[in-house]
C-alpha cells in the first residue's frame, strides 16, 4: 500500500513567516509608496486568511480609510505587489535568512528512502515554495519528490480541503493514506475537512492556536540532539525524542481507527 506524505511550506518547512514573507510583505509596501506596514501582530491575525493576496485584501477590506483606486485598479494594484513581494521572499531565502525546521528534511529522506510519496502543498506562490524546498531539502531529495501544488492551483484557499483533496487525487492516494504536516489553524483545518491525518509542528505564530482534530502537536518534529516536545495527542515520537517515519505510521493508523469509531 503506498503512502503519502504531503507537508505544508511555510511554518513547516521552515519557519518563514515572521522573518520571511512579513519582511517582504512590509518591503513591498515601501518600494510600492502604499500607506501601511503590517505589525507581526496584525500579520499573526491575517495568517489566518489564506493566501498572500487574499490577505492584502482582508486587510484593505478591514481599512476602508485606504483608497487604492477601483475594484479593477485594486486588484492590478494587489496582483503587482504580490508578484514583487513573492521576488524578495525568494531573494530573503536564497540569502539563507530563513533556516529550515528540525527534522524536515530528515523525515523527508526517511519517507522517500522507505517508498512513500512526498509533496508539499501550500498556498504561498510556486516560485516561494521552490526556493524554500531547495533551501530545506536540497535539490536531490527535491527531484525525487512526486510533486508541489502552490499558490492558485485550486480556487478555494486553505481552509478549504481543496488543495489536499486535489494533491491526493494527483498522486493516486486514497485520503487515508496521507499524513498532512501542517502549522496553522487554516491549514490544519484544510486537513481536517479532507479527511486527512494531519500531525501539527507549531511555529511563532501558531503556538497558543487550537487544533482539535490533529493526531499529535509536537513542538516540531526533532532531530538526533534536538528533541521534540510533545504538546497534545498521540506520543509520535521514537526513543530518542524525535519524530520518525515509524511514528507518522502510528499516526496514521490512530487516524484510521478514529474515523472507524
Amino acid at each position: 500500500m503506498t503512502r503519502a506524505l504531503v507537508l505544508d511550506c511555510d511554518g513547516v518547512l521552515a519557519d518563514t513567516e515572521l522573518d520571511g514573507h512579513l519582511v517582504a510583505f512590509n518591503r513591498t509596501f515601501e518600494e510600492l509608496d502604499l500607506p501601511f506596514r503590517w505589525t507581526p501582530e496584525e500579520y499573526g491575525e491575517l495568517l489566518r486568511v489564506g493566501g498572500g493576496k487574499e490577505r492584502m485584501k482582508a486587510y484593505l477590506a478591514q481599512h476602508p480609510e485606504i483608497d487604492l483606486g477601483s475594484p479593477e485598479q485594486l486588484d492590478e494594484r494587489i496582483a503587482a505587489a504580490h508578484k514583487r513581494k513573492s521576488a524578495l521572499y525568494v531573494e530573503l531565502v536564497e540569502a539563507g535568512a530563513l533556516p529550515p525546521r528540525p527534522g524536515i528534511a530528515r523525515v523527508v529522506g526517511e519517507a522517500l528512502d522507505a517508498g512513500w510519496l512526498v509533496a508539499c502543498a501550500s498556498t504561498s506562490a510556486l516560485a516561494s515554495v521552490e526556493a524554500v524546498l531547495a533551501s530545506v531539502v536540497g535539490p536531490e531529495q527535491r527531484a525525487r519528490m512526486a510533486g508541489v501544488f502552490a499558490g492558485d492551483v485550486v480556487p478555494a484557499k486553505k481552509p478549504a480541503p481543496d488543495i489536499y483533496l486535489l494533491a491526493a487525487a494527483e498522486l493516486g492516494v486514497g485520503i487515508d493514506d496521507v499524513v498532512v504536516i501542517e502549522d496553522s489553524q487554516s491549514g490544519a483545518a484544510a486537513a481536517a475537512a479532507a479527511g486527512m491525518a494531519h500531525v501539527v509542528t507549531v511555529s511563532h505564530f501558531t503556538h497558543d492556536d487550537a487544533f482539535p482534530a490533529a493526531t499529535t502537536i509536537v513542538s516540531a518534529l526533532g532531530d538526533p540532539g534536538a528533541p521534540a516536545t510533545l504538546v497534545e495527542g498521540l506520543d509520535a515520537r521514537g526513543p530518542e525524542g524525535f519524530v520518525d517515519l515509524a511514528g507518522l505510521e502510528r499516526v496514521l493508523e490512530a487516524h484510521r481507527a478514529a474515523a472507524a469509531s
